[in-house]
């Protein structure tokens, strides 16, 4: 006798036991992938010296990564969905390792960037199963907390990238950053091939082929325009160009998934008013953080004159916070009794709460940084796993894998937008400020050509600032993204009641 699509999707607790252990084995791999986009930053002068890189050899050594990744998250997605997401998450995992092992024994600039780009590809897949997965196996009683851990190994990777780096590098060869990842994706692909059942859509759709190829083209052409804004000029014909194929190549994707009857992505989802409010809160969430992790380091290490792994050791407890409130099942907890629109508007009200803490009252000591960062944590710890499961909710199960890839992809998109905007925020607040600064390529370059000790102080202190404004208004634009999803999930909602229940909404 043959299983219903919903017995195939919807595996329940009884009959999958061991569904704990699979999310512990799941969130490893995760981890690793989160890791890897922050990691290599601090590698920056060992391989400038060891390598021979230049400024843009270690650009595209750092963006190949996720450029790559952000634009296969869609693909990858799908895939997973039409193939099996057990297939793909073992795939992802070899090549993630193969790639590692490729990178840490790299001989060339060329070299690595090649080996990043691998590991981008098996980075896509991972990403994109784990969440697909934990959606398979957990019922909806337990499935908010279980995106909880989830959403707290994606938290706790973006954060503690730098300070892991830092610390690896105190004792070993940059290539140790890379070869630690092979025995973690050894130890997940043998956990997964023995404990992650198999799951797919049991429709069989029809490759989506030109829609994977438009999509992929034009995400990386977005990220690629988003990422090399700041360091070329949001004005240059570079970066003009590329957010203009882009777009075009992406507004192509839309018409086709349109207009033919197994799309990739079905542009339906974004008439869903759940859908739509959790996405702007997702891609928010991902500015705030992702902008105020930038801004952070720059504040701690120009500013306050912290050493890198100092200044990762300060950032270290957004990321401690976010991991005891959501393993205490805090956002698991609080779902049920607010319901998903408060909890994310709180959640989101108190990451603005923590960004503005950061910009009034960090700029002089770590105190009021230390409480920003804690307020912050709480926000995500609430926001992060409520809009993740909104998203996934409002996908049908056998479109998981979309549904995780569109979650992914909002996270690279907001947090590259965190940072370029952001950062263009203090530059221009930096550039009013100290008009003589401005053709310096950075601070530490405008207080070498400075010409005395009142000049130094000068452009630091303009350089605080900017830092101020730029937080500030990460702050705002967090606080309305949080208001607006709240609303259009709170209609959502009345809609759905609406629909279930008509007599009891006409009286």
């Amino acid at each position: 006798m043959t299983a219903t699509a919903a017995e195939q999707n919807h595996l329940s607790p009884t009959s999958h036991p061991q569904r704990w252990l699979i999310l512990g084995v799941i969130c490893l791999a995760q981890l690793t992938v989160l890791l890897d986009n922050t990691v290599l930053n601090v590698a920056i002068p060992s391989l400038t010296r060891e390598l021979d890189a230049s400024t843009a050899d270690v650009q595209w050594m750092i963006n190949a990564y996720s450029l790559v990744q952000s634009g296969l998250l869609l693909t990858a997605g799908s895939s997973a969905d039409r193939y099996g997401r057990k297939k793909m998450l073992i795939t992802g995992l070899a090549l993630f390792g193969i790639g590692s092992l490729v990178a840490g024994l790299a001989q060339s600039s060329a070299q690595l960037i090649a080996a990043r780009a691998g590991m981008g590809v098996g980075g896509a897949l991972l990403m994109t199963t784990t969440l697909a997965v934990v959606v398979q196996i957990f019922d909806d009683a337990e499935r908010v907390k279980a995106i909880g851990v989830w959403s707290t190994v994606s938290s706790l990777g973006f954060a503690v990238g730098p300070l892991i780096g830092g610390v690896m590098l105190d004792h070993f060869w940059w290539g140790a950053i890379f070869l630690i990842n092979i025995p973690v994706a050894v130890l997940g692909l043998v956990a997964v091939a023995r404990l992650v059942p198999e799951s797919k859509n049991p429709t069989g759709d029809r490759p989506d082929l030109l829609g994977a190829l438009l999509s992929t083209i034009g995400m990386a052409a977005v990220v690629y325009a988003i990422i090399s804004g700041p360091g070329h000029g949001w004005t240059s014909g570079q970066v003009l160009l590329t957010a203009f194929t882009g777009v075009a190549v992406l507004t192509g994707f839309v018409l086709w998934e349109l207009h033919i009857p197994y799309p990739m992505l079905d542009m339906h989802f974004f008439r869903n008013q759940r859908f739509v409010g959790a996405v702007a809160g997702a891609i928010l969430v991902a500015f705030g953080m992702g902008g105020s992790l930038f801004l952070l380091t720059q504040q701690l290490q120009f500013v306050l004159g912290h050493g890198p792994l100092e200044a990762g050791l300060r950032t270290a407890p957004l990321a401690l916070s976010v991991i005891v409130l959501n393993l205490a099942g805090l956002g698991a907890r609080l779902v049920p009794r607010l319901g998903t629109p408060v909890t994310i508007a709180s959640g989101m009200g108190l990451l603005a709460a923590g960004l503005a803490s950061i910009a009034l009252l960090g700029r002089d000591g770590y105190g009021g940084m230390l409480l920003g960062l804690v307020v912050m944590g709480a926000g995500i710890a609430l926001a992060m796993p409520a809009m993740a499961n909104a998203i996934m909710s409002a996908i049908p199960p056998e479109k998981a894998g979309v549904g995780a890839g569109v979650n992914g992809t909002l996270a690279e998109c907001g947090n590259g937008l965190g940072v370029a905007v952001l950062g263009a925020v203090l530059n221009s607040r930096f550039a009013a400020l100290v008009p003589t600064a401005v053709g310096a390529a950075s601070l530490p370059a405008a207080l070498a050509a400075a010409s005395g000790e009142g000049e130094r102080q000068r452009i630091t202190d303009a350089f605080a600032s900017g830092l101020e404004t730029s937080q500030l208004v990460g702050a705002a634009a967090v606080l309305v993204g949080g208001l607006l999803a709240a609303v259009l999930l709170r209609r959502a909602e009345r809609g759905e009641s609406a629909q279930a229940d008509p007599a009891a909404v006409a009286a």
